[in-house]
């Protein structure tokens, strides 16, 4: 750009114009960087486009089919992939009457009221280890069925999702 125009008469130089223009799309590029859908920004993200806010996705969920009719247990993990930390606070299916989050000390199952989701991390829910409990079920869910479930946290909004249930023995792939 070599135009070079009077700055007494309200005109821009060439140099300034281009300042201008760089300034104007620096600041267009900045706002649109802020912004941000939920669905970018993992699943049931709050304040989603905020570097504040947890950026959760769910992965691996599963429910193996239950061995009585009263219980099952659910298994899944919470993946956090922002700065923020998280809780799991509840989790709730239309096919249970019931619900519990449960963590597994010195082999003893131990209800608790939430689990965190660490910043830049995961909460994992597995066999042996921290899990959801399913009680009271409408009729006993079986293999290749899926089971609605809704995760709520502390922070982000709940996720929805559909729990496929699996072999009485399945253990997935790492």
């Amino acid at each position: 750009m070599s135009a070079t125009l009077h700055p007494a008469r309200g005109h821009r130089t060439g140099r300034s114009l281009r300042t201008a223009v760089l300034a104007g799309t620096a600041a267009v590029l900045l706002a649109l960087s802020a912004c941000g859908s939920g669905e970018e920004s993992g699943a049931g993200a709050k304040g989603s486009g905020s570097d504040s806010a947890p950026r959760l996705t769910v992965e691996g969920a599963y429910l193996p089919e239950p061995v009585t009719s009263d219980m099952a247990g659910g298994f899944l993990v919470v993946r956090n992939d922002s700065a923020t930390a998280d809780k799991l606070t509840s989790v709730e299916s239309s096919a249970f009457e019931e619900a519990q989050l449960h963590k597994t000390v010195d082999q003893q199952m131990q209800r608790v009221k939430s689990m965190d989701v660490p910043a830049d991390g995961e909460l994992r829910l597995s066999r042996g280890g921290n899990h959801i409990m399913f009680l009271k079920p409408e009729r006993k869910p079986v293999k290749g069925e899926k089971v609605p479930v809704t995760l709520h946290f502390e922070k982000s909004d709940p996720v929805e999702l559909s729990m496929p249930v699996k072999a009485t023995n399945h253990v997935p792939e790492k």
